[in-house]
């Protein structure tokens, strides 16, 4: 039955022709904007998926910013720390040369002063952006690492580096070396040399109350050969000492002191504590070498380097005891470039994960929304030759009811 009022085989056309027409529209978006998936409408599920991925890389690109700076600022930290070590071993091949008679010791100790004078010009220009990590106002410093994606949320992780203090003002004299049987102590006696002769060779070293009450953050380290041992006071034991113990703090220095040196395992040494004998400290060398034992105090609130101000090689005993500081604070400031070097490669590795990181996460993205434009090409081929054989038959469907009018004539 055919009706001029209702067209059915145009209606079937023209929804036909709606349809290539909005498959055409969204061909062509995808060939204009190069994404599948542009909005939300397209693809709820990967268009989410894909804005929070987008936030992460950004999100990273910041913190390849931080990794920068920071490795810039551990890179100034290293090169001082290098400088420093450098002016140290020369400062060391002074005070040996001082170790002969026949120089000019107050040469060597202007010689001395000049090069504590430039160690304290590197440590204290050696920031970047305001931030100084060898002249001790610094104890740890957290570097924006990482962004952390869980079911639960998003969280930063950092790295964590340990500033190091090569500063060297804060020294203050204390006294607390005293009752060596063969070993030389300094004048203000906070530091002392010991030669413990192979084969049964042997000497001790006494701590005692200084002139100075003792606060929690004093130190002694104790030198052997190349190999250190420290103790350093804790609040703990001021207040015991404070309390009337039956332990001092001299003894709890001792105890400390003599089990560090025992974790060192040097072949052939035994330091001995009795507690007959406070704060003493006794050395026994049966080992089949000669070694060298030196000791340095250093008040909390001195630098790194504190003692380098007291380097003294005006006599031979001092000369001889300045070798056994400079041999300390030259592995102090040796282990600070070490430190450094460590937590600069550290950084660069994880700025190397985070670009990749960041490439991988962009690609993913681009897996999820881009158009293969490949496929739209063929597609929007296709379409045009639907649509022009759609308009065809809309065209067609249009003159049937004309064909009605010759049923009239």
């Amino acid at each position: 039955m055919s009706s001029i009022l209702t067209n059915t085989s145009a209606m079937v056309a023209l929804q036909t022709m709606k349809g290539i027409n909005m498959n055409m529209n969204r061909v062509q978006a995808e060939i204009s904007t190069g994404k599948a998936v542009g909005s939300a409408k397209d693809n709820a599920a990967v268009w989410a998926i894909s804005k929070v991925m987008e936030s992460d890389v950004k999100g990273f690109k910041g913190i390849a910013d931080s990794l920068a700076l920071g490795s810039s600022t551990i890179s100034v930290a290293r090169q001082a720390s290098e400088s420093v070590t450098d002016l140290l071993t020369e400062m060391k091949g002074k005070i040996v040369a001082a170790q002969e008679d026949n120089v000019d010791r107050v040469k060597i100790q202007s010689d001395i002063d000049k090069l504590v004078s430039q160690i304290n010009t590197v440590v204290g220009s050696a920031q970047f952006n305001g931030l100084n990590l060898v002249n001790g106002s610094q104890s740890t410093v957290d570097i924006l690492a990482s962004l952390d994606r869980s079911s639960t949320g998003v969280a930063a992780s950092s790295i964590t580096i340990n500033a190091q203090d090569l500063s060297t003002g804060g020294y203050v004299a204390n006294d607390v070396f005293s009752a060596s049987t063969g070993g030389t102590i300094s004048t203000d006696a906070d530091t002392f040399v010991l030669t413990l002769d192979q084969g049964g060779g042997t000497d001790d070293i006494t701590i005692a109350d200084g002139t100075n009450a003792w606060v929690a953050g004093d130190r002694i380290s104790i030198r052997i050969g190349n190999r250190e041992a420290s103790y350093t006071v804790t609040q703990n034991d001021v207040d015991a000492s404070n309390a009337s113990l039956a332990s001092t703090v001299p003894d709890m220095i001792a105890v400390g002191l003599k089990n560090s040196i025992d974790a060192l395992g040097i072949t052939g040494l035994t330091v001995n504590y009795d507690s007959a004998n406070p704060g003493q400290l006794a050395f026994v060398n049966d080992g089949a070498v000669d070694l060298s034992v030196s000791g340095q105090y250093r008040n909390a609130g001195s630098g790194g380097l504190g003692a380098l101000d007291t380097i003294d090689v005006s006599t031979a005993s001092a000369a001889d005891l300045a070798l056994g500081s400079i041999e300390a604070m030259l592995q102090t400031s040796i282990d600070a470039a070490a430190e450094f070097g460590s937590a600069q490669t550290r950084i660069d590795i994880q700025s190397d994960f985070v670009g990749k990181l960041s490439d991988a996460l962009t690609s993913g993205i681009g897996t999820l929304v881009d158009a293969d434009m490949e496929e739209a090409s063929a597609r929007l081929q296709a379409l045009q030759v639907q649509q022009q054989l759609g308009i065809q038959a809309l065209s067609i469907a249009n003159q049937q009811p004309q064909n009605l009018l010759s049923l009239f004539r």
